[in-house]
C-alpha cells in the first residue's frame, strides 16, 4: 500500500450515474448492492404504495423484523410482500423509492449525482454496462467539499472512534490517526504508570475482545485502544518502579514520581513541547492543502505560530542555560513568527478601526494560548504523581495493618480493594484527560474545518424471488 494511503483520504470523484428510465429500479439495486456512491441530494419523505404497505405491515402483529431493510433483485409484488408481513423488504422498497426521486430525468433517461472512489469507477461502470446504464465523471464545483473515506489501515482503524468523536477530517486534510494513535498512548501511559494497573487493563482487552455476551457488544472494537493503553502504562510504570504502588516488585528505570517531581514536571512539558510542534506541522500541510501558501504561512496554527512557538522554546532554554547566541536565535525566530502572525491578522481583519481593534485582541489571545496550550501539559506530571500518591497512600495504609491473622486479612482487603478503587478511578480521569490534551491542545491545530463522512447507499439484495 502507497504510504499516502495511511495519511491521505481516498480520492474521490463526482459522477452522474446515467440509466434508461425503463431500468431506473435495475440500476438502483445495483447501486445499493456494490455499497460505492454516495448519492447528493435531500432525501423526500417516505410515499407511495411500498410506505403504505411498510406502515401497515410495521402496526401488524407477529410481522417479521429482520435486521434492517433489504432489496430483491426483481421488482416484487408490494401486496404479496405486505401479506406475508415481510419489513424488511418493503422497508427496502421504501428506500429504494426515496432514491428514485433524487434522479434527475432527461427524455428516456435518469441520472442521480453522487460521489464514489475514483478506484471504484471502473468495476462500477462494468456491472452498470449490463444494465445499459453507465457512470459519468463530472468536475466537481470548487465549493463543494468531498466526503472524506479514509483507508482502512489495521494500526489505525482501532483509534478511528477517538477522532470521530471530535469531527470528521475534511477531505483535503492529512488524517490524524495515526498521529492520534502515538500522542493517546503517550499521554496515557504518563499519567498511568503503574505495571499492575496496566496489566489489569490488557486483561480487560482480552475479555473484551473475546466476549461474546450482548451486554459488552457496543464496545468490542475498543479492545485495541484498552490494550495500548494497558501496554502503555504498564511501560511507564517500569520507568516509575510502580507496581500496584511502591511495592517494589519492580525496579526504577528512570525516576520515582514522588522523589522527583520537578523533573517529571519537566519531562511533561517536553512531551507536550513535542506533541504540540507535530500537530504545528501536521496542521501547516492542511493549510496549504486547503488553501495554499498564505493559509499556511500567516495562520495562526500555520509557519507563524510554528515560528513563534519552537522561538519561545529556544529563548526560554538559552535563558536557562545562560547561552546568549542562542537567546539571540530564538528571539529572532519568535520575532518572524510574530510579524508573520501580525500581517496575517490584519489582512483577515480588513480595514478600519475596528479592524485594527480586532486584529490587535486576536494577536494577544494567540500569544496567551501559545503559552496556556504548553502549560497544559504538565497534567501529565500532576496526574501521574497523583496515580503514584494514591498507590504509595494504599501500600503504606495495608503495610501498616500487616501482622497476624486478622492484620493480614484487614492489610489484604486495604491493598486489594484501594487497588481497585485506584485503577477504577484513574483509568477513567487519565482517559479524560488525554482525551482533553487530545481536542483542546492537539486537534485545534491540526483539524482545518469540519468535513462530512462518505456514506454509500448500502443495502442487501436478496438473492430470491418475491413472494
Amino acid at each position: 500500500m502507497p504510504s499516502a494511503d495511511v495519511v491521505l483520504p481516498a480520492k474521490m470523484s463526482r459522477v452522474a450515474v446515467v440509466a434508461p428510465r425503463a431500468r431506473a429500479r435495475d440500476a438502483l439495486v445495483e447501486l445499493a448492492r456494490s455499497g460505492t456512491v454516495e448519492l447528493v441530494g435531500n432525501l423526500p419523505p417516505p410515499e407511495g404504495e411500498a410506505a403504505e404497505a411498510f406502515r401497515r405491515a410495521t402496526r401488524r402483529r407477529g410481522a417479521a423484523a429482520g435486521d434492517g431493510p433489504a432489496l430483491l433483485a426483481r421488482r416484487p409484488d408490494i401486496a404479496a410482500l405486505e401479506r406475508a408481513g415481510e419489513r424488511r423488504l418493503l422497508e427496502g422498497e421504501v428506500e429504494l423509492g426515496r432514491r428514485a426521486r433524487l434522479a434527475i430525468d432527461h427524455g428516456s433517461f435518469s441520472a442521480w449525482l453522487g460521489w464514489t472512489p475514483t478506484g471504484e469507477l471502473e468495476g462500477l461502470n462494468e456491472r452498470l454496462a449490463r444494465l445499459d446504464a453507465a457512470v459519468v465523471e463530472l468536475h466537481p464545483p470548487a465549493w463543494v467539499e468531498p466526503p472524506t473515506l479514509l483507508s482502512p489501515v489495521k494500526v489505525q482503524d482501532p483509534f478511528r472512534p477517538l477522532v470521530r468523536s471530535y469531527g470528521t477530517s475534511p477531505y483535503r486534510d492529512v488524517d490524524p490517526t495515526l498521529f492520534t494513535v502515538v500522542s493517546f498512548v503517550v499521554m496515557f501511559g504518563m499519567m498511568f504508570g503503574d505495571v499492575g494497573h496496566g496489566l489489569l487493563l490488557v486483561l480487560i482487552a482480552a475479555l473484551l475482545r473475546r466476549s461474546a455476551g450482548r451486554r459488552l457488544a457496543g464496545m468490542r472494537h475498543l479492545w485495541p485502544i484498552v490494550l495500548a493503553a494497558g501496554l502503555s502504562g504498564a511501560f511507564f510504570g517500569l520507568l516509575y518502579g510502580e507496581a500496584f504502588g511502591p511495592t517494589g516488585l519492580v525496579p526504577t528505570l528512570w525516576l520515582d514520581p514522588l522523589d522527583e517531581p520537578i523533573r517529571l514536571l519537566v519531562a511533561a512539558l517536553g512531551v507536550g513541547a513535542v506533541l504540540l510542534a507535530a500537530s504545528y506541522v501536521l496542521g501547516i500541510v492542511n493549510r496549504w492543502r486547503r488553501g495554499g501558501m498564505r493559509a499556511a504561512l500567516l495562520a495562526q496554527f500555520g509557519v507563524a505560530g510554528l515560528l513563534v512557538f519552537v522561538g519561545g522554546l529556544v529563548v526560554a532554554g538559552g535563558v536557562y542555560e545562560s547561552w546568549t547566541s542562542v537567546v539571540v536565535v530564538g528571539g529572532t525566530v519568535a520575532a518572524v513568527g510574530l510579524v508573520l502572525l501580525a500581517l496575517g491578522l490584519v489582512l483577515d481583519a480588513g480595514r478600519g478601526a475596528a479592524a485594527v481593534t480586532q486584529a490587535v485582541v486576536e494577536f494577544v489571545d494567540a500569544l496567551i494560548r501559545l503559552a496556556s496550550n504548553l502549560v497544559s501539559f504538565t497534567r501529565l506530571a500532576a496526574f501521574g504523581l497523583m496515580h503514584a500518591a494514591i498507590g504509595g497512600i494504599v501500600f503504606a495504609g495495608a503495610s501498616a495493618l500487616w501482622g497476624g491473622i486478622v492484620g493480614s486479612i484487614a492489610a489484604a482487603l486495604v491493598f486489594v480493594g484501594g487497588n481497585l478503587v485506584a485503577f477504577g478511578l484513574e483509568a477513567l480521569v487519565t482517559g479524560v484527560q488525554a482525551l482533553r490534551l487530545e481536542y483542546y491542545e492537539l486537534y485545534s491545530r491540526v483539524f482545518t474545518g469540519e468535513g462530512h463522512p462518505f456514506s454509500p447507499w448500502r443495502l442487501p439484495v436478496v438473492q430470491k424471488e418475491g413472494p
